[in-house]
């Protein structure tokens, strides 16, 4: 059951609670220092905008949009509630795996079944002995990826490269992340829920969390909304409203590992439900059971599709042993901490880059997120241990890595 907290505003921006920060034992000073964040991460040109949200105990302390959706003096501001943005391989977490449990409480996913059971293709080579669990946690042996977009021509030949690739090494021994595992994953999903992934995962999760804005292949109604991404794709024209990521545009724009689109305001809401135990405003839709078999480490700072922290990397120095979360290629994060019932969630288009420029600067992004992440964590104010110092100086002051321009 969600706390009692004074001034909350129900519905504020997508179904979750806001509160004042010192409501639920967080300092609103502290959480001061993303604004600083964030804004020196834009003028250092990682990205030109950014929606982050806080959360801790059942509500949002600190919601905010930062800069504009594009490089262009006109475009749109940032919204935290409204602007959509290319979740790249959160999908793995949000959707593939968000599936995989709802599955798993039905008793329609067996985790140490091997994948043949689903897809009765899925052998020849060692095959045979993956399980659905080695997918999960990125040791099935298979490799990282493959070009699917430069050998299929529709999404059934590339679902056919993706069945027909081979392993690299046996099944179980060693974990490579592996987008090709999270496909086939979510061809697993699907033929154990008897429907397409992103169908699936919308009646079961979203519609009844009321994530109106997370899907897949948004439609054209809701592009005004998203925040573009690549400009000059092999594709040959911007991206804006359609993935980001060329094999998951190979396989129709529904995949595994990558496909699907949401606000920050969306994610707070599942965030949340994590928290709960998988419940939401009177609404189940995991079971806590799923929720701490998949979210809890398994070995080699993974669980089953979550990915624990390491005290290092998006999710900070500040966060607990026990935070799961995870990131995505376009420049976004999720990470949530059991420990003090809090989550963070950076959402920008780091990819977005004016034609013929490489990518933005990937130092300033990973700075941004683990800065942010840590500044979370510091502003809880009624730790066991007593409040923690915050330091003198954050990585994005340091600038180690960014072009000299950014760090003058």
């Amino acid at each position: 059951m969600l706390p009692v907290v004074s001034t909350v505003c129900l519905l504020a921006f997508g179904g979750l609670p806001t509160a004042p920060a010192a409501d639920v034992g967080m300092s609103v000073d502290r959480l001061q220092a993303i604004d600083r964040v964030v804004e020196r991460g834009i003028a250092g040109g990682g990205f030109p905008g950014a929606a982050v949200v806080v959360g801790r105990r059942g509500v949002a302390v600190w919601s905010k949009g930062y800069g504009r959706v594009s490089w262009g003096g006109g475009a749109a501001p940032v919204s935290a509630d409204s602007t959509i943005y290319d979740l790249a391989s959160l999908t793995k977490v949000i959707a593939t795996t968000a599936a995989a449990m709802v599955l798993y409480d039905r008793g329609k996913l067996q985790l140490d079944a091997p994948v043949h059971r689903y897809l009765p293709s899925f052998v020849g080579g060692g095959r045979e002995r993956v399980t659905v669990r080695d997918l999960l946690r990125h040791r099935s042996g298979l490799p990282a990826g493959r070009d699917l977009w430069r050998v299929a021509h529709d999404p059934a030949s590339a679902r056919r490269q993706v069945l027909r690739t081979g392993l690299e090494r046996a099944p179980g021994r060693r974990a490579e992340y592996s987008d090709l595992g999270a496909d086939v994953l979510g061809f697993v999903v699907e033929a154990a829920a008897g429907e397409p992934l992103d169908r699936f995962v919308t009646r079961a999760v979203y519609g009844p969390l009321g994530m109106k804005d997370t899907g897949f292949r948004p439609p054209r109604s809701q592009h005004g909304r998203v925040a573009p991404t690549e400009v000059s794709p092999p594709r040959g024209r911007p991206l804006r409203g359609e993935v980001h990521d060329e094999n998951a545009y190979a396989l129709g724009g529904v995949a595994g590992h990558a496909g699907l689109f949401g606000t920050a305001a969306d994610l707070a809401v599942l965030a949340q439900t994590l928290l709960n135990g998988g419940e939401y405003h009177g609404v189940r839709v995991f079971s806590d059971s799923a929720v701490r078999r998949f979210t809890t480490d398994a070995g080699g700072w993974r669980g089953l599709g979550w990915q624990t922290c390491q005290g290092s990397g998006s999710c900070g120095l500040r966060l607990s042993a026990r935070a799961y979360g995870h990131t995505g290629f376009t420049g976004t994060s999720l990470w949530i901490d059991p420990d003090r019932d809090l989550f963070v969630i950076v959402l920008t288009n780091w990819v977005h880059n004016p034609a013929g420029h490489r990518y933005r600067p990937i130092a300033v992004l990973a700075d941004v997120r683990a800065d942010i992440a840590d500044v979370a964590g510091l502003a809880v104010m009624d730790e066991p241990t007593g409040v923690r110092p915050m330091p003198s100086e954050l990585r994005v002051d340091a600038g180690n890595g960014w072009p000299v321009v950014a760090t003058r």
